[in-house]
C-alpha cells in the first residue's frame, strides 16, 4: 500500500481536472470523524463525479415504501411528526442492537446499492472518473468496483475530538465503529493511505499527488 507523500506543487491552490482516460473509480473509506468528507471534497475539486452513499440513503429513506417498511420494523418511534425518518431515533436503535441494524441493512441495503451501480454506470457512459464516498465500501462489496482505494487515516485523539465537536458522547465513536469493519482492514484493502491529521493544505498536497500518480498508471484492464 502506499503512503503519499506530501507534494509541493508551486500552486498548491490549484486544482488540476483529474480527466484520465479511461475513466476510473476511487474508493474512499476510513475510521469514523477521520475527515472522510472534507477529504471527498478535495478529490471532487479536481473534477472527480462525487457518489456519495449517504446522501443516496437518505434518498432511498425518503421513498415511502422503505420508510413504511422502516416505521413497520422499528415503530413510530422512528417517524418523526413530520412523516420523515428520525434518524437519531433510529440510529439509537440500530446502533446498541444487531439484530436491529441487521434488519435495517436487509430493508435498505439493496436499494441503496442498487442506486449507487446505477450512478456508477451512468459515470461510465459519461467517461467520468469517480469518487465512490461509501462507508460500508468493504462490508458491502462495492470496494470491488474500484480501481484504486483510499483510506483516510487520523489519529484516535483527533477523531475523538471530531467526534465531541459533533456532540457524540464519548463512547459513541467505538459503538459506532464496531458496527463496521476494523481500520486495521480497511487499512489492508487500500491501495493509498491519505494522512488527515494536519492543516487542510497539507491533505490536500497528498490528494494531488495520488491524482497526479493515478492519471499517468497503466489501464487497470490491460
Amino acid at each position: 500500500m502506499d503512503t503519499v507523500p506530501p507534494a509541493h506543487p508551486e500552486n498548491p491552490t490549484s486544482h488540476p481536472v483529474f480527466g484520465r482516460q479511461p475513466p476510473i473509480v476511487i474508493g474512499l473509506m476510513g475510521g469514523i470523524a477521520s475527515g472522510k468528507t472534507a477529504v471527498a471534497g478535495l478529490f471532487t475539486a479536481h473534477g472527480l463525479r462525487h457518489i456519495d452513499a449517504d446522501r443516496i440513503a437518505r434518498e432511498v429513506t425518503m421513498r415511502p415504501a422503505v420508510l413504511a417498511a422502516i416505521g413497520r420494523r422499528f415503530g413510530t418511534a422512528v417517524i418523526a411528526a413530520d412523516g420523515s425518518l428520525d434518524r437519531v431515533a433510529l440510529a439509537a436503535r440500530v446502533f446498541s442492537d444487531p439484530t436491529a441494524r441487521h434488519d435495517l441493512e436487509a430493508l435498505t441495503h439493496p436499494p441503496i446499492r442498487a442506486a449507487i451501480l446505477a450512478a456508477l454506470q451512468q459515470a461510465r457512459q459519461a467517461g467520468a472518473s469517480v469518487l465512490l464516498d461509501a462507508p460500508l465500501l468493504l462490508e458491502g462489496g462495492l470496494i470491488d468496483q474500484c480501481d484504486e482505494v483510499v483510506f483516510v487515516d487520523a489519529a484516535e485523539a483527533v477523531r475523538r475530538a471530531r467526534a465531541r465537536a459533533r456532540g457524540w458522547a464519548d463512547d459513541e465513536l467505538a459503538r459506532r465503529e464496531a458496527a463496521q469493519a476494523s481500520l486495521a482492514v480497511k487499512m489492508a484493502r487500500a491501495t493509498t493511505t491519505i494522512h488527515n491529521d494536519g492543516d487542510l493544505a497539507d491533505t490536500a498536497r497528498q490528494v494531488a499527488a495520488a491524482l497526479a500518480r493515478w492519471a499517468t498508471a497503466p489501464d487497470p484492464d490491460r
